[in-house]
Formats: C-alpha cells, structure tokens, sequence
C-alpha cells in the first residue's frame, strides 16, 4: 500500500490540445507504466495546442511514468508540424516533479526516492537514453545557473532553439543527449518546483496588445505582483473578439487566484475593457481558494473537483494501491 506521506506531484505539458485520440493515448502510457500512478486530470486547450496532466504517486513510479509518457509524445507529436499560442520545445514540453506529501522534499532529501530534484534527474536521464529525447533541466533540479527559470531554458521555442544548437551554440546543449535537438519531438525540461497555478484570465473589449501590456505589469519581472509570469494571447477559438491574460502563479501564498484576478480586472476596466472569464487550468490546491466565492472570479466550469485535494481523494478511493 501506498503511503500518502511519500507521494509525489508530477505535471507533464504536452503539445497537443487539438486531438483527443492522440491525448488519450499519452494519457494512457503516463497512466499504465505503473500501477501505484494515479491521474488525478488532464486540461486540453487548443489555442495553446497543449494538455497539462496531474499524476500523483511514490517518486520512483512517476519515473516510470515519464519515460513511458515521454516514449508515446515523442512517437506522437511532430512540432514541425505544431502551431499554438503556447511557447513549446518538445513535444514532452515540460515535465516538473512537486513535493506534497510530508516527507518529500524539492531537493536534498536524504532519500532520493523521496527527493524531487533526484526524482527529476533519475528520469531526465532514461528520457534521452530510451526516448531518444534530449533534456534540459531546469528548477531545483538545474545544472546550469541560468537555467532555473522554465522561460530560459525554453527560450524562444523548438526552432530558435534547433537553429541555436545546428550553429554550434554550446551554451545552449541539453544536459542530457544533443548537442541537437531530436528533429520531431524537441526537447524537454525536466525539473523540480513547488506547486504552482496555472490561471488564465479572458477579456472582452480588448485587443493583443492591451492583453499584452496588462500582462506585463502584473508580472514580477516587470515590477508586478510577486511570484507571477503572465503573457498576453490570443484565443481565437473561443468567443470572437476575446484574448488572455495567461499566467503562472508561482507563489499561491504570495499572490493568490484572486490577487492575480483583481490586478487584472482593474488594469482591465482602466483601458475599457472587462473580465468576461477566468480559468484554472488543471488543479489548484484547496487553499488557494479558501474563503474565495469562485463565482467573483468568474471562474469558467467550476467544481470542487478542481482542487488537488479533492481529486486526489477521488482517485484513492478506486485505486488498489490505496486500499
């Protein structure tokens, strides 16, 4: 049996959001490496042409499962064939290790069973030498120390980065494999990092370039709100006339879905425009949402089975590694 204090978070993106058959498949070979993997959701957009999987387990059997997710991506995704408003680099395009049981650390544990930065590495390793992918690692888990932040390792993308590494840039060679990219499914980082959410906003009566603007002055590196990365995007298969303000809420402590939300509605309704959604995307943990009526962040679909906790006691209760 399964012990909740050993049990890892792992958040495989994938760049495929626009065809479900293809997103089963890779949900299944994330889900059937192991039997103590629990997947806990999946999160299609096809704007940004990328699915966010929950899984939860013991670190060693999210190993098992990357590789085998990372084998099925890599067999199933051609980015030269790829468009979405989603930076990407692989077809695997990012897959971090989270601490959440009690004894799991993001690095430096004395198990590293338990130890997501050697968690993250352990797996980045059999990725290129059985997937044939090539890894960056990125996170609690980086060697190179530019490259702890997701957005310098990914740089501008699958072709800035092969055209890079065919001009002979060595100071952008994966940690494992290369020196080139594998020609159809990239690269992917590989990482450790604590629980983050990712939170979307979408405004009416606005266009890209306010998306973008609001965008940047809610993000920390531009002297924003702290622990926040945002980018503006358009959403064009949804309601006309709309875009996003997309986020990455490193911190929920720092800046909580409903911090994120105000910042932007108020930059929002300034330039006269207005808030018409907004969407978690995957889960988020209960206390992020605590004391929040979902209903004043105009939260698009939601349940309490958007909350880690929630869902995770869901999946346990038909799963006979809990039992």
């Amino acid at each position: 049996m399964t012990e909740l204090t050993r049990l890892v978070e792992c958040v495989p993106n994938v760049s495929e959001g626009r065809r479900p058959e293809v997103v089963d498949e890779i949900v299944a070979a994330f889900a059937g490496a192991d039997p103590g993997v629990l997947v806990l959701d999946r999160s299609s957009d096809s704007d940004h042409h990328r699915t966010v999987i929950t899984l939860m387990g013991p670190g060693p059997a999210l190993v098992e499962a990357a590789v085998a997710g990372a084998r099925a991506c890599a067999r199933l995704i051609d980015l030269n064939h790829h468009r979405g408003v989603h930076p990407r680099m692989g077809a695997l395009d990012v897959l971090p290790f989270v601490p959440f049981g009690a004894e799991t650390r993001l690095r430096s544990g004395d198990d590293p069973d338990l130890d997501c930065a050697s968690l993250a590495e352990r797996a980045g390793r059999r990725i290129f030498a059985e997937a044939g992918v090539p890894v960056y690692l990125y996170g609690a888990a980086a060697r190179h120390p530019g490259w702890a932040a997701l957005p310098a390792v990914r740089g501008r993308g699958f072709e800035a980065l092969q055209a890079a590494l065919a001009g002979g840039d060595a100071g952008r060679v994966p940690d494992f494999g290369g020196p080139g990219l594998h020609p159809t499914a990239g690269a992917t980082a590989v990482g450790a990092r604590e629980v983050l959410i990712a939170y979307n906003v979408e405004l009416a009566g606005a266009d890209l370039a306010l998306a973008s603007r609001i965008a940047s002055a809610v993000r920390e590196r531009d002297g924003g709100l702290p622990a926040v990365r945002a980018m503006g995007v358009p959403i064009e298969g949804r309601e006309a006339g709309l875009v996003q303000v997309s986020m990455n809420l490193l911190d929920w402590r720092a800046t909580p879905p409903a911090a994120a939300y105000a910042a932007v509605a108020a930059l929002a309704e300034r330039n006269g425009a207005r808030v018409e959604a907004s969407e978690i995307v995957g889960l988020a943990p209960a206390g992020a949402l605590d004391g929040v009526d979902p209903a004043d962040l105009r939260l698009r679909d939601f349940t309490p089975g958007k909350l880690l906790e929630t869902r995770l006691l869901q999946a346990m209760t038909t799963s006979k590694e809990f039992r």
